[in-house]
């Protein structure tokens, strides 16, 4: 056994010969070893499973974000991490209450609806009012001051699908800021097609936001099918009047909290590498693939490492990030909380699962230069998973950009997520669309990232401080 082992050190060095990775060749076949394993079994399943049977959907702010804190710091524990703590995170509490929405004339039919995220309601009644369809955000900007006025924007514009989810970004826009052009415009509601991919039935929710000194007015999104309808009843040239019923408020302030697990290092273990998914999800389904995955996938990966014989150097953390879907609240206290003790230094990298639960096919990330060939050795590790290296393209996780705007460096373990836009924030998204393999080889790559990472004696350096937002 310990030939085998040793020719295989051989064989992963030889790719970086050379290069000054910090890494042992006994590192090396450890960490084939831990990915291998992985392969046979790991317990991301099953902690997917908990999470999505015994909790549920788990929107921050109700008592079901509660019961997952529980859970998670219960099942970090069980898992064996040698610590486990958590951090409180304060933010709005949104509440979804009903939400209908019908086309009153000239065809009169019911429209599958959600409200967005942060909506507020139609109030004591239904509102009717007549319905404008507008190509797509630019378009609803462009419209002249007043000329929706009492009436209902749509935007009907079609997200489209890729494998690395690219198309998200254009089409975003609509969710995010349409209720704020709208209301400018004088509207009295706003509809948005689903920012989704799917031709399922159903709504795809996901947080909008309000701006001071604009009107806020109810929005939603339509079913994909339904956004068809309602645009080829709008083709016919008659006004569409539509009612739509919404009760939806925020109230006052939350707290929630990120949980977290360490296996601690051996040798430095204030320096640490973080990996972890979101906590909480929509209400809509049971947050299966956004981001009870990210959460199992990483735990799994925690748990391999723990059950080690021998620590890593670092230390490894694995998050539970509280509410990411509203706003990056886990990740933006995690930041803050990190910069008020000085140890965003500390950080050597952080990457996240939040893309749902296809297999991952390329090793990306925003390390100093002189850190690059350790990436590249990981990169021959993950290999034999189908894992290529890519340099100069990715970006971190949506909670790990927080800290890394600070200047902690990142990785990125990019997946497959042509499907993951057919259920993302849709009462589609349950225990079904995961794959345990799936599962099992990003655990597997997570488990080598993690460990080698908190291995090397190599630094990962700070990447430059951006700016804060205005």
């Amino acid at each position: 056994m310990r030939l085998v082992i040793s020719l295989l050190a051989a064989a992963l060095c030889a790719g970086s010969a050379g290069a000054d990775t910090g890494l042992e060749a006994e590192d090396l076949a450890a960490a084939a070893t831990l990915r291998d394993q992985a392969l046979r079994g790991s317990q991301a399943w099953a902690v997917v499973e908990s999470l999505t049977t015994e909790v549920g959907p788990r929107l921050a702010g109700t008592p079901a974000d509660a019961r997952a804190v529980a859970w998670a710091e219960a099942k970090f524990k069980a898992l064996g991490f040698d610590r486990v703590y958590l951090e409180p995170v304060t933010f709005p509490a949104w509440i979804r209450g009903h939400e209908r929405a019908e086309v009153l004339a000239p065809f009169p039919q019911p429209l599958v609806v959600t409200a967005l995220g942060g909506s507020v309601g139609t109030g004591a009644a239904p509102l009717e009012a007549e319905v404008v369809e507008f190509a797509d955000l630019a378009a609803l900007s462009a419209a002249p001051d007043g000329s929706l006025a009492g009436k209902i924007a749509y935007v009907s514009n079609r997200m489209v699908r890729f494998k690395d989810g690219r198309g998200y970004g254009p089409a975003v826009g609509a969710r995010s800021n349409g209720a704020v052009e709208a209301a400018k415009k004088g509207a009295a509601a706003i509809l948005i097609r689903s920012i989704g991919t799917s031709s399922d039935r159903f709504a795809h929710t996901g947080v909008m936001r309000y701006v001071a000194d604009v009107p806020r007015i109810p929005a939603a999104a339509l079913s994909n099918p339904d956004a068809d309808l309602l645009s080829h009843m709008l083709g016919r040239g008659q006004p569409v009047r539509l009612r739509l019923d919404i009760a939806a408020e925020t109230r006052g302030e939350y707290t929630s909290h990120n949980v977290i697990g360490e296996i601690r290092g051996r040798e430095l273990p204030d320096e640490v590498v973080t990996i972890g998914g979101h906590l909480d999800s929509w209400d809509l389904g049971t947050g299966a693939i956004d981001d009870a995955s990210g959460v199992g996938i990483t735990m799994a990966a925690g748990a391999l490492i723990g059950a080690m014989d021998r620590a890593p150097r670092r230390t490894v953390r694995v998050i539970a990030y509280a509410n990411e879907e509203q706003g990056l609240y886990g990740g933006k206290a995690y930041a803050a909380a990190r910069a008020a003790a000085d140890e965003v230094g500390a950080h050597q990298l952080g990457a996240e699962s939040d893309f749902g639960a296809g297999r991952v096919y390329a090793l990306r990330a925003g390390v100093a230069d002189a850190a690059w060939p350790v990436i590249e050795q990981i990169g021959e590790v993950l290999a034999p998973l189908g894992v290529e290296v890519e340099r100069g393209v990715g970006s971190p996780g949506p909670d790990v950009g927080p800290i890394v705007a600070l200047g902690a460096p990142w990785a990125q373990l990019a997946q497959d997520g042509t499907d993951y836009f057919d259920y993302h924030h849709t009462a589609n998204d349950t225990l079904d669309k995961v794959d345990a393999k799936a599962l099992d080889q990003q655990a597997a790559a997570y488990a080598v990232l993690a460990y080698l990472a908190a291995e090397t004696t190599v630094d990962f350096g700070q990447l430059p401080v951006k700016p804060a937002s205005p």
